[in-house]
């Protein structure tokens, strides 16, 4: 069973920068691969950027350049660094688990508005 709990998320103007941090606890974090996931209103829920268990990262086509995923074992807890934000990249933030099953957290709210 492994527990996530997401921070981070904020109103930011366009051009902006967050950093989402997601903490997991309750089982082996280094084991699991990670990942942040959004959905927008109206919209489906889409992967962002994930990161396996070796380092190994991919990103959607509209994040690339911009966000960077990093993970740190020693604290359980995966980043979601994102730069020049839009306002398309407004929508609820969600970290992601999996070993097998698939874990979710709560979601952290960006909206990114002048």
């Amino acid at each position: 069973q492994v527990q996530l709990v997401e921070s981070g998320g904020d109103l930011v103007q366009p051009g902006g920068s967050l950093r989402l941090s997601c903490a997991a606890s309750g089982s082996i974090f280094r084991s699991y691969y990670m990942g942040w996931y959004r959905q927008a209103p109206g919209k489906q829920r889409e992967l962002v950027a994930g990161i396996s268990i070796f380092g190994n990262t991919n990103y959607a086509d509209s994040v690339k350049g911009r966000f960077t995923i990093s993970r740190d074992n020693a604290l359980s807890t995966v980043y979601l660094q994102m730069n020049i934000l839009k306002p398309e990249d407004t929508a609820v933030y969600y970290c992601y688990a999996r070993r097998g099953t698939e874990y979710w957290g709560q979601g952290t709210q960006v909206t990114v508005s002048s």
